[in-house]
């Protein structure tokens, strides 16, 4: 038994040492990666198709779109140490399941997310769900906020804003009186939440489609946002939500075309200093393998331009990812494909110059088990120069992973 134990202590210790190896190797001059949690599958958590959030103590918290105790996925949680909780392991029933992009911390630190299953609602499966979890003395309970039922939208599948009042605002890309999908309120009301649809998307000029990004809200409390498809080209929006004269107005900002231009925008919004938006499109471009793109505000009218046209190969190819400023006027995100052999796709660098032109750089290549692997969604920043994410791919076990990346 002791010789045994110490052999499978050996093989951990290789384990780790090889993907050390691999992710060194991988790491372009200059840039570090580790993987701070590996995912184990099962009741551990696995698909890692998740954003991360951040509180003020360095936790970072999560989805995992299956595993946890019932198979329908996990609200988690990872120390700076690296230390793994699964706050909650949803059913699939009413509390919803399958929790898609991660959650939201709110300045109490609770935490609001989607399910596109469970619920209630004659979808198959349940409509989905939007949840709230609250930590009382570091125990944590989920309350279903709202339950859809497929008129009002179903099988949410994006994070949610919060803004400072503690209103929640989401998107459904199904459901809805056109199958389009919806944007929707839930406001605080005692131990209550009131539900209200803002918008009902047609998949004609205003767009359809939802995305899987979270809503931006700028400081006048107006929401931007994407849509994977619809619009005038039927290639995806670009839209603004916002309240003119006590009316809540929505407007189309911007209509992709399809090659050179961009096309099915996923991730979400990211201002600059100077009120440009910044996006990424999953397709199109002159490769037709995806886009950097921003708009520029002029009097109320918005004009898109394509900062960068992804090559595939070593360069990467088809962004799912928001961006994130590193507070030098750069951006950082990944792709979801190519990169290093194998095709596991890369973290990139959009540089910003002095005459105003934008340069894209691939600082990381991701390279698959026991290395990291796939990052279908963006990295935050800590604002000390480090970078967390996640893959749904990768790891010790192949089951996904969280890393830190420092540039």
């Amino acid at each position: 038994m002791g010789s045994r134990q110490s052999f499978r202590s050996l093989l951990q210790f290789l384990s780790i040492l090889l993907t050390t190896f691999l992710l060194a190797g991988t790491a372009l001059a200059g840039v570090s990666g580790k993987i701070v949690y590996n995912f184990a599958g099962g009741v551990d958590g696995e698909y890692l198709d998740t954003e991360l959030v951040r509180d003020s103590a360095g936790n970072l918290y999560g989805t995992s779109v299956q595993g946890g105790t019932y198979g329908s996925g996990t609200v988690f949680q990872v120390t700076p140490a690296g230390v793994h909780t699964v706050l909650y392991s949803f059913t699939g029933g009413a509390d919803g399941g399958e929790p898609y992009k991660g959650v939201t911390l709110d300045s109490q630190g609770n935490l609001y997310g989607t399910a596109v299953t469970g619920g209630a609602g004659s979808c198959e499966g349940g409509c989905g769900v939007v949840f709230k979890l609250t930590n009382s003395g570091g125990v944590w309970t989920q309350t279903v906020i709202h339950a859809f039922k497929g008129a009002d939208g179903s099988g949410p599948g994006s994070p949610v804003a919060v803004d400072k009042f503690g209103n929640v605002y989401g998107t459904t890309p199904t459901g809805g009186s056109y199958g389009m999908g919806t944007l929707y309120l839930l406001q605080p009301s005692g131990a209550n939440w009131k539900f209200r649809i803002i918008h009902t998307f047609t998949g004609g000029s205003d767009g359809g489609g939802g995305s899987a990004g979270r809503l931006l809200i700028d400081p006048a409390g107006n929401l931007y946002g994407v849509c994977t498809v619809g619009g005038d080209n039927t290639f995806g929006t670009v839209y603004e939500v916002s309240r003119v004269n006590g009316q809540i107005q929505f407007t189309t900002l911007y209509a992709f075309k399809d090659s050179p231009d961009g096309a099915l925008p996923y991730g979400a919004l990211v201002f600059d200093k100077s009120g440009n938006l910044y996006g990424t499109t999953y397709y199109a471009g002159a490769n037709d393998l995806g886009t950097v793109y921003t708009l520029t505000p002029n009097n109320g009218i918005w004009s898109e331009s394509v900062l960068y046209s992804f090559l595939g190969g070593a360069d990467g190819g088809s962004p799912i990812s928001s961006l994130v400023a590193d507070g030098h006027g750069n951006f950082y995100g990944t792709t979801s494909a190519d990169g290093a052999s194998g095709g596991y796709g890369t973290i990139f660098k959009m540089t910003h110059s002095a005459s105003g032109t934008w340069t894209e750089s691939v600082v990381y290549r991701f390279p698959g088990a026991p290395g990291l692997g796939n990052a279908y969604n963006g990295i935050i920043t800590d604002g000390a120069g480090h970078f967390y994410g996640t893959t749904v791919r990768g790891g010790s076990g192949d089951d996904g992973a969280i890393y830190e990346f420092t540039p």
